[in-house]
């Protein structure tokens, strides 16, 4: 089993990578389909499903979609550009994709919000529609966003379409116990087996840029959580608190009067300050969702900036385990808050940054597997409970929480030689049958949890 480390950790936009990434990119996929057909478009339709129906409007479902099929991309995308063009879309009620002709699109009257039964093959279903003069439907198709920006056809979902196409690669593990296997066989690390395999499929220069790239965005993300202020859109009245929690951590320092568990307040204020961006609709990277997106670079950051001997020449190394982890969960659980809660989000998150702090600091594979497991073990049975919908509440908070449990988990790891009870397999199948034990309303719906008990406007 072999997943990118690349298809991991995407660039991209907030608020969330299933609800907002994920249908701008099944837009996009469907506007190739249609470039490729003999038919004559003069419209499109769509449709949102399940959660993608129930936290749409709070995710920027709607807006991605529209966007979407003007054109946009996740990786591309530019706020301003986005604005212009709803704008447009708005006054012109129409799209006009690159190759493809002018086609009517109203959003007001032609992106319907589903609230019935989702669709049977995920929670996160949408149908989108392209239609001749008359207004009758003549290419349709029906996506999933599976998490983490993933988008399958239905066709690919009852296909059991595999992640793993292309050059084959030296170490394909898909399992826990696969790993551990192959790194003793080996004598290679985990980091060094994920590498080979990147190499494999990209090239070590591909490899190489991409894995920079993916911190440079990480850490700008951070830097501007850390200097922007103010009120969080959506209506909830949300305050910016990174900056705030940043800075008063400054000023302690200065006069020394920091205490010890301080650290936390560190740790949350990185991650915190990434969320907030996602919040914002700003650009974060997919670790292993959007909403999760803080965990894994507030971990890093600690590391760099608090642990002594921490160098930026082991990131590579920091990702490429956390990728092989996250990989792991997706190919035999989920990443999808709407399919397992966030128990598959923030938990998955934590156990890949345990896994990469463990091994940046000389865990052996046997303790960088412990380090996962321990982070994991303890989001199980978490819930997906956004109020109003929205990627703000408990989920900026739940970012520096689960920071704080992964570089917990990674140190109780190092303390100990790697043995230990329950294996990581173990905890990925239980969060797995939890996922499919818990019920609807408490899996990115908003309709249970926090979401109903809490005041929302």
């Amino acid at each position: 089993m072999f997943l990118s480390v690349f298809d991991m950790f995407k660039i991209g936009v907030g608020p969330s990578s299933s609800h907002t990434m994920g249908p701008m990119v099944a837009a996009a996929h469907f506007l190739d389909t249609m470039r490729e057909s003999p038919f004559e478009f003069h419209g499109l339709k769509a449709s949102l499903h399940g959660s993608l129906a129930f936290t749409g409007v709070g995710h920027a479902t709607d807006r991605a979609t529209v966007l979407g099929l003007a054109g946009f991309l996740p990786d591309t995308y530019i706020h301003e550009d986005a604005e212009a063009t709803l704008a447009t879309i708005r006054d012109q009620k129409s799209v006009t994709p690159k190759d493809l002709p002018t086609l009517a699109f109203d959003p007001r009257e032609d992106l319907r919000f589903d609230f019935g039964p989702a669709l049977p093959g995920h929670a996160n279903g949408m149908i989108l529609m392209a239609t001749d003069r008359q207004g009758d439907v003549i290419l349709q198709e029906t996506y999933y966003s599976i998490g983490g920006g993933f988008v399958v056809t239905e066709d690919e979902l009852n296909e059991g379409k595999a992640t793993d196409e292309g050059a084959p690669v030296p170490y394909p593990f898909k399992s826990g116990s696969e790993m551990l296997q192959m790194a003793q066989t080996s004598g290679k690390s985990i980091a060094d087996m994920k590498r080979a395999n990147e190499h494999a499929r990209g090239g070590p220069e591909n490899m190489n840029k991409g894995c920079k790239r993916i911190w440079q965005v990480m850490n700008d993300c951070i830097d501007r959580g850390l200097a922007n202020e103010g009120i969080l859109p959506g209506g909830l009245d949300v305050r910016r608190r990174a900056k705030s929690i940043s800075e008063s951590l400054l000023a302690e320092r200065g006069m020394n009067l920091a205490a010890p568990h301080t650290i936390n307040d560190w740790i949350s204020a990185y991650a915190m300050a990434v969320n907030e961006e996602n919040a914002a609709g700003g650009q974060v990277v997919t670790a292993p969702t959007n909403g999760a997106a803080g965990v894994l670079p507030a971990v890093i950051r600690y590391w760099l900036d608090h642990v002594p001997g921490a160098t930026t020449a082991k990131i590579d190394d920091f990702l490429l385990t956390a990728a092989a982890i996250g990989g792991l969960v997706k190919f035999n659980a989920s990443i999808s808050g709407a399919e397992a809660g966030c128990q598959a989000e923030v938990g998955s998150a934590a156990a890949m940054a345990a896994a990469g702090l463990c091994a940046v600091m000389g865990g052996t594979p046997e303790q960088v597997e412990n380090a996962a497991e321990i982070a994991l073990e303890h989001h199980l049975g978490m819930t997906c409970d956004p109020i109003k919908g929205l990627v703000q509440v408990p989920c900026i908070e739940r970012n520096g929480l689960g920071a704080i449990k992964a570089v917990s988990a990674a140190s109780l790891a190092l303390r100990g030689d790697g043995q230990h009870l329950v294996p990581l397999d173990s905890v990925i199948e239980t969060m797995r049958q939890t996922g499919a034990d818990m019920h609807e309303k408490y899996k990115e719906t908003s309709l249970g949890g926090l979401a109903v008990n809490v005041p929302n406007c």
